[in-house]
C-alpha cells in the first residue's frame, strides 16, 4: 500500500459521519481510499447534505507522524497482521493503532472481562485463569480497566496478553495502570482505535468492547452487574458467533448477577482453564484464512431514481429497523438500499445500531 493510499484511508475514517460500516462499503464500492475520497462530495450531496467536511490531509499526516513518534503503527483491516477473527466482525475497525507484537493475535485468543469493583476472590480467579491460559499458549485479551481486567493482564504477563483501550495509544487510563499499560505496550500488545491524544470518553467504551469480543474465540465474564460493560462485551461475542462463558457466583452478591444471568441464558459455566479450552475448541478456521490484500472496485450499480431513494428514506424513523426489513418493504434490490443508506449516513441523517439496524438521527 502506498503512503498516499494509507493517508487517504486514514482521512476517510476520520471524516465526520464515516463509520466503520460505511468505510468498508466505500472501499468495496470504489476500490481505494483515494477514489472513495474523490466520490465523497457527490454521495453526501445525494444524501441531502451540503458540502462534505472531509478530514484534512494535514490532520491525517500529523496523526501518522505522531503514531510513529510514539513507537506505534497503524494497521488497516486488509493488512496481513490485522487479526483474522476481528476482520470477520460486522463493523470491524478499518484501522487500529498498535504498540507491541501483533503475532499474538495470530494464535488462539480468549477475552477475560469483569467488574471494576471486583471482589478479591474474583481478581484472584482472573489472575490464575489468565496465567493458566498463557501457559497453554493462549493470548489473553482484556480492556485494562480496574478490577478483573487488570488482574487478567497481570496474570498473563509471563505469556501473551493484548490490552484494548478506549483512549488514544498515548493516554493511560485508569491513571494507576499507567505503568502496566507501558509494560504491555513494550512486552506484549497494546491496541487503540481512537487517534493519539484522545481521552477515554463514555461513547468509546462500547466500541472498545466490540474489539475485545471480536479478537477472541470466546469471552469469559468474571463478576458483572446486569447492565455492565462486561455484559455488553459478552453479548457482542454471542452476536459474533463466539463462545460466551461465565463464572457463577453467590445470588447474594450483586456483582454475580450478570454472570448468573448469562449462564441462565445459555453461557458456558466456567470453573477452570480446562472448561475454557473445551468451550473454545480447536483453532477457528477463520484464523487460517489468507486476508484479502486489496479492495477491488465493485461493478457499477445503477443509482436509481430520486423517487426510489425517497421511498427508502421514508421507511426510516427513530426506531431502529433491520436493513433486511427495509429491503423487503421497499421492494428494491439490496445493493440499491445499501447505497441509499450509505448516502444518508454520510449526510449525517441516520445512525447505525448493532445487529445491522438503522434509525433516523
Amino acid at each position: 500500500m502506498t503512503h498516499a493510499e494509507r493517508l487517504a484511508r486514514l482521512r476517510l475514517i476520520r471524516t465526520p459521519h464515516v463509520g466503520p460500516v460505511s468505510w468498508h462499503q466505500l472501499m468495496m464500492r470504489f476500490g481505494s481510499g483515494e477514489s472513495a475520497l474523490d466520490a465523497l462530495p457527490h454521495l453526501v450531496l445525494r444524501g441531502g447534505a451540503g458540502k462534505a467536511r472531509i478530514a484534512p490531509a494535514d490532520v491525517a499526516l500529523r496523526e501518522l507522524e505522531r503514531v510513529a513518534e510514539l513507537g506505534a503503527r497503524h494497521i488497516f483491516s486488509d493488512d496481513a497482521d490485522y487479526s483474522p477473527l476481528l476482520r470477520e466482525v460486522e463493523g470491524a475497525p478499518p484501522v487500529i493503532v498498535v504498540r507491541g507484537d501483533t503475532a499474538m493475535l495470530q494464535r488462539p485468543c480468549v477475552a477475560i472481562v469483569g467488574a471494576r469493583n471486583a471482589s478479591a476472590a474474583a481478581c484472584r480467579f482472573a489472575r490464575q485463569l489468565a496465567l493458566d491460559l498463557a501457559v497453554r499458549d493462549v493470548t489473553v485479551v482484556s480492556g485494562l480497566a480496574r478490577g478483573v481486567d487488570t488482574a487478567a493482564h497481570v496474570g498473563a504477563l509471563g505469556g501473551a496478553t493484548a490490552a484494548v483501550i478506549a483512549s488514544g495509544i498515548d493516554v493511560a487510563f485508569p491513571p494507576e495502570n499507567a505503568q502496566l499499560q507501558e509494560k504491555i505496550a513494550v512486552d506484549q500488545l497494546l491496541i487503540a482505535e481512537q487517534p493519539p491524544g484522545s481521552e477515554p470518553l463514555a461513547r468509546h467504551f462500547p466500541s472498545r468492547n466490540r474489539i475485545i469480543a471480536g479478537l477472541a474465540q470466546g469471552t469469559v465474564v468474571i463478576e458483572a452487574a446486569p447492565k455492565s460493560g462486561s455484559l455488553i462485551t459478552a453479548r457482542r461475542a454471542g452476536d459474533y458467533g463466539r463462545e460466551v462463558m461465565a463464572v457463577p457466583g453467590s445470588p447474594l452478591d450483586p456483582r454475580a448477577q450478570g454472570c448468573n444471568l448469562l449462564i441462565r441464558e445459555g453461557a458456558t459455566l466456567i470453573q477452570n482453564v480446562d472448561d475454557v479450552l473445551e468451550a473454545v475448541g480447536p483453532i477457528d478456521a477463520r484464523m487460517l484464512r489468507e486476508p484479502s490484500r486489496a479492495y477491488a472496485p465493485a461493478p457499477t450499480q445503477g443509482e436509481g431514481s430520486e423517487g426510489d431513494r425517497r421511498a427508502i428514506a421514508e421507511l426510516l424513523g427513530p426506531t431502529p429497523v433491520a436493513i433486511d426489513e427495509l429491503v423487503r418493504q421497499s421492494g428494491q434490490p439490496a445493493a440499491a438500499v445499501q447505497l441509499v443508506l450509505l448516502e444518508l449516513e454520510l449526510a449525517g441523517r441516520i445512525e447505525r445500531h448493532a445487529g445491522a439496524r438503522i434509525s433516523l438521527m
